[in-house]
């Protein structure tokens, strides 16, 4: 690990500079670039970065949960949950990877090299929790949240929106179950537009009381800006 760092030691410190972290032992940051893979052909058994993918994974999880409450204290449990897995997600954590271009920096056998290894969201989003754990391992957990905090503050809040509308009809139908043993009714008000750019209208209604509307290109997409906009103002009243 000592040679390999030191003959690396170049384009290691880039993407020190990168992640916005310089590390008090480099030969962290290089094990968290160390695929199983390449330590298996080198016979370097154990000299991998899986440990530090198990130390990141759980740092993620914990860092992030901690974020969204206190940014959306309002949301429950079960939000809050989906939230977090849409953000710790193979396809997200390998997206974070990729902004931070940590393919070119990977140590990958030779299989791996030659099937793309650098580019396939399984290995890009290990690596990543690889180097949370290595910054977590190389300093202490206030370090490691704030770090966190920053590269994920943008995707927090790009996703909330999303996130939210995505299944709010299911949270409206839970909310009223448990309050009302009832579902609720949508309504299309409206369809307006050319049929290759139409545009739906619909509420949603409870006990024939209009819970909210919302307007999109599909009535299914309606109907979730719709159950969203009872989600946020009327339930109160039911």
């Amino acid at each position: 690990m000592d040679s390999l760092a030191g003959a690396n030691k170049q384009v290691l410190t880039e993407l020190e500079s990168t992640i916005g972290y310089r590390f008090t032992d480099l030969r962290l940051l290089q094990k968290a670039m160390i695929h199983s893979s390449f330590a298996f052909e080198q016979a370097q058994a154990g000299q991998d970065n899986q440990v530090f993918e198990f130390i990141g994974d759980a740092v993620l999880d914990l860092v992030i949960g901690h974020l969204l409450t206190r940014r959306y204290p309002d949301l429950k449990e079960g939000d809050l949950t989906r939230f977090r897995a849409s953000l710790v997600n193979e396809s997200h954590l390998a997206d974070m990877a990729r902004n931070l271009n940590l393919g070119t920096y990977l140590c990958l056998g030779k299989g791996e090299e030659s099937s793309n290894g650098r580019s396939k969201s399984s290995i890009l989003s290990c690596a990543f929790e690889a180097v949370i754990g290595a910054i977590f391992e190389d300093s202490d957990y206030p370090t490691a949240e704030a770090l966190v905090c920053r590269l994920f503050s943008d995707a927090v809040d790009e996703q909330k929106e999303d996130l939210l509308l995505a299944d709010a009809k299911s949270r409206l139908q839970e909310v009223l179950q448990e309050k009302h043993n009832e579902q609720p009714a949508y309504r299309l008000d409206r369809e307006e537009g050319p049929s290759h750019r139409k545009r739906f209208s619909v509420s949603v209604l409870f006990r024939d009381q209009v819970l909210g509307t919302g307007t999109a290109g599909s009535k299914k997409e309606a109907e979730q800006r719709a159950a969203a906009a009872a989600l946020t103002s009327s339930l109160g009243e039911i």
